[in-house]
């Protein structure tokens, strides 16, 4: 679906991406993990062609992203909201749609689609500019796939939203993921990586540190889980691989008070790749 080869992307001193190298397979949900100013964004825009590379090569669905044929079978919701707030929901939803194509019976019947999946249809005829943040990015995913495209790409998709909010959009992108969607997520959240991705590719300065599904990431780089033993009143901690047979080890040879497993994450894979300096 997409294959991304040794792309260089530069503005004025910045390097954006530099020798980026990427694939996605169909079906898949692919996330793009990095702190600000990684270059997911970049890619997002690379993807569809809104930028073109300085070096490299981009495939999307076999051919040119710049390309407006393509370009139509592809759903972006960006970063920054593309809403027009002083529009209803429904005329935004109407509108994208229409720059799709559709028309007649076909386009009301894939408004009313859209605008039902993110639960916005008792909100529809509102004005956006009333609508909250989470609203607004629902709203944005709708736009998105009013068209049913083959690829979907999500730029940070749950920015800024309340816990009710983000939850709702988790739930409408794994609807997407059971339909068999081909799905782009670019994020800084470890847990919306853990809970919804197949694959993820750790990208820092352009660059990918890592690339392979959450438990490979956690097998290659974050070491063994760690076994906590408490018994008279002393706390020890021992990292193996099999903290069960490490626990009945330690039982047979003095009683145990209590204990518990300290699981691998995520986060410490990323901070281990890119460090824990502070980004702006």
């Amino acid at each position: 679906m997409i294959r991304i080869d040794s792309v260089r992307k530069q503005f004025g001193s910045i390097v954006a991406l530099d020798g980026l190298t990427l694939d996605v397979r169909p079906g898949e949900m692919f996330g793009l993990l990095g702190p600000n100013g990684a270059g997911k964004s970049t890619t997002m825009a690379l993807l569809t062609g809104l930028h073109t590379p300085d070096a490299g090569s981009i495939s999307v669905l076999g051919g040119d992203p710049r390309d407006p044929a393509l370009r139509a079978r592809l759903g972006l919701a960006p970063q920054s909201l593309a809403l027009y707030e002083n529009l209803s929901g429904r005329e935004n939803v109407t509108f994208f749609a229409r720059m799709f194509g559709l028309r007649g019976a076909r386009l009301d019947q894939r408004v009313d689609a859209a605008l039902d999946f993110v639960q916005l249809v008792d909100r529809q005829h509102d004005r956006v500019g009333g609508y909250s943040g989470g609203m607004q990015r629902r709203l944005n995913l709708a736009a998105a796939l009013v068209h049913e495209p083959e690829l979907i790409l999500l730029d940070e998709p749950t920015a800024g939203v309340d816990p009710q909010s983000r939850n709702a959009l988790f739930e409408n992108v794994l609807a997407l993921k059971a339909a068999g969607r081909t799905i782009v997520y670019t994020t800084h959240y470890m847990e919306e990586v853990e809970r919804l991705c197949d694959r993820v590719a750790i990208i820092d300065r352009g660059r990918v540190l890592a690339v392979d599904s959450v438990a490979g990431l956690l097998r290659a780089h974050a070491g063994a889980p760690v076994l906590v033993v408490e018994r008279e009143g002393r706390s020890q901690r021992i990292e193996t691989t099999d903290p069960l047979a490490e626990l009945n080890r330690l039982a047979a040879s003095a009683p145990i008070d209590g204990f518990h497993v300290e699981r691998p994450r995520l986060e410490q894979v990323f901070l281990h790749l890119t460090g824990r300096s502070l980004r702006d």
